[in-house]
């Protein structure tokens, strides 16, 4: 299958026109779609969510919940859809006991996408109706230790739907190859930690450094005493960034410690500046063994939803900063709220599911994801001789053996011709399906004549 085609004037105009369309997501409680008799499923009553501000609808300049026309819903309409990014910091050592029962409810209310359990407490991002989304999030906070949830939602468009609906028969979300999520599937997955910092001493439950709003962000990063830190990873970064921002360069964010005390000389120093993106920023960095106190710079720091700052802004203040400031809902929550004109925001943001990036309004953006290196790719980079969809882009394409890039290409036909990876035996070799299909017929009672 071809890739869908950048986003047109068309699409654009058709989101813009529809976010008039809901007034609230608490108005959207719809009744679930008649179920396939292969997936029994319950009617379950909607709980409003506890010590957590409910789900409500995106400002007048973001996206719409209206929905088009597809399998499950009445008359011939699919059910709206939303998209949830939650977290939470916590003392939760248990973790592993919630693994099961989540999962299990995320599949019976068919919401999909990711979820990470991890003594630190939970992340993830989850898509399905509103009814069935909210429900998930009131199960979580049953837990105390998990209520308080920081949300991001982010509504789905008319022709986000109109792209995956109508792929199987037995979901009303369905998946198709390039469908912006997974509509079938959900993962629960535990871990160490709800994002990789590697450093266990940080502990933002007692912690952070102060928030701002959206609405403040602004201010605060045009001041030129202010060094403005974006968090996230160098194919993050490359796609758009706020203007002054500093690119640490990293490519996972177990780097960003090391880059903190190599930047700020905070492991030994010589000299009382240090170079930032070409900017000298006034640091006062005294060696270690001097009696006098750092004077290290204030810093505004900013990330996709804001979860890394959360740890970046805890490991900032165990350094001896004094300032430190992130951007609450990180750069989500300001695209949705800060108009275009307004903004200093450029580029796109980078978001982790097949939609692959976003724009003001939180609009679908024009980049692609090469399935290689899973970086985002842009209209020209797939006019490079490097590109080959499935396999490579000019960012992975010297790095990836042809062993690598022929073994791609062989998952990219067997999509083609089955719809999944693998094809009907999902990858399996015919001759072991033989020998198994062998064994199954042996266990068979033999009829009598």
């Amino acid at each position: 299958m071809l890739p869908s085609p950048p986003l047109s004037v068309a699409r654009r105009a058709a989101t813009a026109a529809a976010r008039h369309l809901l007034p609230s997501i608490s108005s959207l409680i719809l009744d679930p779609p008649a179920p396939s008799p292969a997936v029994p499923r319950r009617r379950v009553r909607l709980m409003p969510l506890r010590n957590s501000a409910p789900l409500v609808s995106p400002p007048p300049h973001g996206r719409s919940f209206a929905v088009a026309a597809g399998d499950g819903g009445a008359e011939g309409e699919a059910p709206a859809l939303v998209v949830v990014s939650f977290y939470r910091f916590a003392d939760f050592p248990d973790h592993a006991d919630l693994r099961q029962p989540l999962k299990e409810l995320c599949e019976e209310l068919r919401v999909s996408g990711g979820i990470i359990l991890a003594p630190e407490g939970i992340n993830g991002s989850l898509c399905g109706t509103p009814e069935a989304v909210e429900k998930v999030l009131n199960f979580i906070q049953t837990d105390n230790r998990l209520k308080g949830l920081r949300v991001i939602q982010t509504p789905v468009t008319p022709e986000d739907e109109a792209i995956h609906h109508g792929h199987t028969s037995h979901s009303p979300v369905g998946p198709g190859e390039d469908a912006p999520f997974r509509w079938d599937h959900v993962r629960v997955k535990l871990k160490k930690e709800i994002v990789s910092f590697g450093d266990p001493g940080v502990m933002p439950t007692k912690r952070v450094g102060k928030y701002i709003k959206p609405k403040d962000w602004n201010s605060l990063i045009s001041d030129p005493d202010t060094v403005v830190i974006d968090v996230r990873n160098m194919y993050e970064i490359r796609i758009g960034k706020f203007k002054r921002a500093v690119d640490p360069c990293t490519e996972s964010f177990r780097e960003f410690p090391s880059w903190v005390d190599n930047q700020f000389q905070l492991a030994e120093s010589d000299s009382h500046q240090s170079s930032v993106n070409g900017n000298t920023v006034t640091e006062g960095a005294e060696d270690l063994n001097s009696s006098g106190p750092k004077e290290l710079p204030r810093v505004a720091m900013y990330c996709t939803g804001g979860i890394r700052c959360e740890k970046a802004s805890s490991f900032l203040l165990d350094k001896g900063f004094k300032e430190v400031y992130h951007l609450e809902g990180g750069i989500l929550k300001y695209l949705e709220e800060i108009p275009e004109a307004e903004s200093l925001w450029e580029g796109e943001c980078f978001v982790f599911d097949k939609r692959v990036s976003v724009e003001h309004g939180l609009a679908q953006g024009t980049h692609k994801l090469c399935y290689g290196c899973k970086q985002p790719v842009s209209d020209e980079d797939m006019e490079s001789p490097k590109w080959e969809y499935g396999v490579s882009c000019p960012y992975c394409f010297s790095t990836r053996s042809e062993e690598e890039k022929e073994r791609a290409r062989a998952r990219h036909r067997q999509f083609k011709t089955w719809g999944v990876i693998g094809g009907p035996d999902k990858g399996r070799s015919p001759k072991r399906l033989e020998a198994s299909d062998g064994v199954k017929e042996d266990k068979q009672p033999r009829n009598s004549v």
